[in-house]
């Protein structure tokens, strides 16, 4: 291997690509306990879709206009990497292969897409979804990605790399990017059937906090492995990670205690996911204190914004607006405030002496991704409802969208109600016998209270089964 080649430096860069895989099946399962129970292979299959799209055209193009050589202005990388070539095993990006770099930040493009399926559950054709992450990707994600993550010098990023603006591992280009783009989805394919009427109540919980875990453990890679190097930067990540989760379920949980009257296993997953959400752009410039008071700001904060659907009439889903994008955007601000110029950067915030010129930069970082991601995404989304519809029809979105885009279910009922049914005639069966023998005993006519009995099991067959179509109906 050449000169400046790190081993550790390698190794700790691919299983943090491999944690960061993992976050996207997680995100899945996150997704998929919090809708219906009838929408659920729906959700889990729109995040595995991203999976197999992204991989692709990130060999194809996707890494050359991501990190190739800077086109110009820092905009977009040049076409020199097209289908990875000329890509050596022994080129190195740092102290790792320029392979172990692209596949770590293959990950990324890969669950950014997946975050924004969450705003249009229930009610998105499949088919249109797979066009709009291919598009979406390639004119959103790979020229944002190349303006904040792309450093080469002073002439990398626009972003990033010529104008200062810290994100440290996707704040603006992962979290804003995806959920201001969910929200301009949202707006397109308009609410889902029953919005406000119907209760749409997530239908597992046991997998929402899979989910949250799965999340929660994979962003140790997504954040510490931004490092791009096994050291005290990646270090401090790591833990800043943890505690800023941490203070974000407890300010979450706490918010929703006091407006609501309750502590729920879904607060404090949200809560989580808030918390890593807004230390991603973080956690390589504050100090631990720093991540703990952001994770409390962001855990209370996103809690109260995901009512902002029910005040401004859009039907975020699964809250994308309310945990990504304003997560990303308070992670990426408060940067301006607790940046310490200690820990990976030598910027300062404004706690630190640093006065308004990072608080100054973070805020353009943030306007300038969210507004461009509107705007495309609204374009894209729109483009493709005209021409093949995004939306399924409104029969298919009230029966189910997993038996008409997938033709399978997640959960057998018609098996639970056939047991329920056994369970309830067996014990009825019983009573026709007994109440015969007694009223013989007494003297009553015993053909009477037969018929009393089988009328109360047939009572209460008719009733389970009736339960049994509601439970099928309701799901």
């Amino acid at each position: 291997m050449p000169d400046g080649f790190s081993a550790g430096d390698t190794a700790f860069v691919l299983i943090c690509a491999a944690l960061v895989m993992v976050m996207t099946p997680g995100l899945a399962f996150f997704y998929g306990g919090m809708v219906r129970a009838k929408s659920t292979l729906n959700m889990l299959a729109m995040s595995f879709l991203s999976l197999g799209i992204v991989s692709v055209l990130w060999v194809l193009y996707g890494y050359s206009l991501s990190f190739g050589p800077d086109s110009g202005a820092g905009l977009i990388g040049n076409l020199d990497y097209l289908g990875m070539r000329g890509i050596g095993l022994n080129d190195l990006s740092g102290t790792i292969p320029v392979t172990a770099f692209s596949a770590f930040q293959l990950m990324f493009a890969i669950i950014t897409p997946a975050l924004i399926s969450g705003a249009v559950a229930d009610r998105a054709k499949f088919t249109a979804w797979g066009l709009f992450i291919a598009l979406w990707v390639t004119v959103v994600y790979f020229p944002v990605a190349h303006w904040v993550f792309f450093f080469d010098g002073g002439n990398g990023g626009w972003l990033g790399d010529r104008n200062g603006v810290i994100d440290f591992a996707g704040g603006t280009a992962v979290h804003i990017n995806a959920g201001v783009a969910g929200l301009a989805l949202c707006l397109v394919l308009g609410k889902r059937v029953g919005f406000r009427k119907d209760p749409m109540r997530p239908h597992s919980l046991p997998l929402v906090m899979l989910g949250s875990g799965l999340l929660w453990f994979g962003w140790f890679g997504f954040n510490a492995g931004s490092a791009l190097a096994a050291n005290g930067v990646a270090a401090m990540a790591l833990v800043n990670t943890q505690v800023a989760t941490g203070a974000a379920l407890v300010g979450w949980l706490i918010y929703e205690k006091l407006r609501h009257g309750a502590f729920t296993t879904l607060g404090a997953a949200s809560g989580a996911v808030a918390g890593l959400v807004a230390i991603t752009p973080a956690c390589g410039s504050v100090s631990p204190l720093g991540a703990v008071a952001i994770g409390l700001i962001a855990g209370a904060v996103c809690a109260a914004a995901i009512s902002l659907k029910y005040r401004f009439g859009f039907d975020d889903s699964l809250d994308v607006v309310g945990v990504h994008a304003v997560g990303g955007a308070i992670g990426s601000l408060l940067v301006g405030l607790f940046a310490t110029g200690t820990v990976g950067q030598t910027a300062k915030g404004l706690f630190y002496g640093g006065g308004l010129e990072q608080l100054g930069k973070q805020a353009m970082g943030v306007a300038v991704v969210a507004v461009y991601s509107f705007v495309l995404s609204w374009l894209l989304a729109k483009g493709i409802d005209r021409t093949v519809g995004f939306r399924v029809a409104e029969e298919v979105e009230v029966a189910g969208i997993d038996q008409a885009e997938h033709a399978e279910s997640a959960y057998d009922f018609s098996a639970v109600g056939a047991g329920l049914a056994r369970t309830a005639v067996a014990p009825a069966a019983a009573v026709v016998a007994a109440p015969t023998a007694s009223a013989t005993t007494a003297g009553e006519p015993a053909a009477a209270a037969g018929s009393a009995a089988t009328g109360t099991a047939k009572s209460t067959a008719t009733s389970t089964a009736k339960n049994t179509e509601k439970t099928e109906v309701d799901a």
